[in-house]
């Protein structure tokens, strides 16, 4: 039997009352003087003073809250488009309510009530709102269409940096309809979205825009050429050791990373600061995209790349550089007979999930490979070095399984 510690236990008796007392006084201290059910039923006095600030596609409506002591909040109720309704609600900690989703740039009717909290509507106030164009209307009318490598690239601005899709359509000559890409999410300031895949032959292609409200802008539609881009001959690669180049661990022999096969072995480094790489092409050639696999299963983690920079060489036996920098250098830099073409970063699990727990379906999405894009001033070259800035550790050596290039042979 476990002994009791007789003197420490009276003294918890002889405290437990103290306490008792000092957490019901605390409780009593916390309790708020607002109710979060109330049985009065009592009418609100409605809002007063409103005064109207018209946005794209929204407007802020700020008011006078009424001298209600059970106001809970501030109920918005109107019309987004001719068959759509919305509410938007503020709480009485505010004096400001949004209203948003407008279809178009015109005039609409937002009927606006104070409630309280036995959920008494006070009698309704009127206000018209004029907001401008919408975002997603604003966005699609400003894009502009121009070829790309193997299809169209559509470049604008979201400057109000609303999320919006952006869908991109090809006329199916066999079917004589239009087929839609896979929509593209954006909530950044800078729209940058190519359909690929197609022939350098004249090509119809369209584009609208849609909002998380259901709006949906008209098609701009545009006939462009792509431009001439295929997948490099990957038997004419060969490696080409310079001395800044990693150490070759576990006999994943750099040659692996560009041999066709996406399974073992790849690419594999030992720890010497660096993560790099060079081979030659076989050819001359304008690149236009570079596809990454990163190693099964933890894509998104370990020594796998998550930021990496493309170097480039035009010369017949481009020679080495030092001290070769560990870091980022801005593209363009150029050193010695190198220049930089692009630096790139993999992108997050597509879930939003933390790296380190990807689910199933980001496991899938990468798995593919992912296609990065090169700016169209990067030089056309003959010989690359892959420089790996960043693993998803952080790590200083690197592990990949291949790498897929493609533009334009000259």
């Amino acid at each position: 039997m476990k002994k009791i510690n007789n003197r420490r236990y009276l003294n918890w008796l002889m405290l437990a009352p103290v306490l008792l007392v000092m957490l019901l006084a605390s409780c009593k201290k916390m309790e708020s003087n607002i109710e979060v059910v109330s049985n009065d039923k009592t009418k609100p006095g409605p809002i007063t003073a409103v005064k109207v600030e018209n946005l794209n596609g929204s407007a802020r409506l700020t008011y006078t809250l009424p001298d209600t002591k059970n106001l809970l909040y501030v109920l918005a109720k109107y019309n987004i488009n001719d068959t759509k309704s919305r509410e938007t609600k503020a709480s009485y900690y505010t004096d400001t309510i949004m209203v948003d989703g407008f279809a178009k740039a015109k005039e609409y009717t937002v009927t606006l009530y104070a409630v309280s909290r036995a959920n008494i509507m006070s009698d309704p106030v009127t206000v018209k709102v004029n907001p401008t164009t919408p975002n997603y209307e604003l966005i699609n009318s400003n894009l502009v269409a121009t070829a790309d490598f193997g299809g169209a690239n559509f470049f604008g601005f979201n400057h109000n940096k609303v999320p919006v899709a952006i869908h991109v359509i090809t006329f199916n000559e066999t079917t004589k309809v239009y087929d839609e890409q896979t929509p593209q999410y954006i909530s950044g300031d800078t729209i940058n979205v190519s359909a690929l895949g197609f022939p350098a032959t004249p090509k119809k292609f369209g584009v609208f825009t849609t909002d998380r409200f259901g709006n949906i802008s008209d098609t701009v539609f545009t006939t462009l050429t792509p431009l001439y881009e295929i997948a490099l001959d990957k038997t004419k690669f060969f490696t080409y050791h310079l001395a800044s180049d990693s150490p070759i661990g576990y006999g994943w022999e750099f040659k692996y990373f560009f041999d066709g096969n996406k399974g073992d072995p790849g690419w594999h480094t030992l720890s010497n600061g660096l993560k790099i790489g060079t081979f030659g092409l076989g050819v001359t050639a304008k690149i236009s995209r570079v596809r990454l696999y990163n190693r099964l299963p933890d894509i998104y983690g370990y020594q796998n790349s998550r930021q990496f920079t493309i170097w480039g060489a035009t010369k017949d036996n481009p020679q080495d550089y030092g001290p070769w920098p560990a870091t980022i250098t801005p593209e363009g830099t150029v050193l010695g007979d190198w220049v930089n073409m692009g630096n790139f970063v993999f992108p997050n699990p597509p879930s939003g999930l933390p790296p380190g727990q990807a689910n199933q379906a980001d496991i899938a999405f990468a798995a593919d490979g992912i296609d990065f894009k090169m700016p169209r001033v990067a030089p056309a070259v003959k010989y690359i070095r892959f420089q790996c800035t960043q693993t998803w550790a952080g790590l200083d050596y690197v592990n990949a399984k291949e790498i897929t290039i493609s533009g334009n042979p000259l």
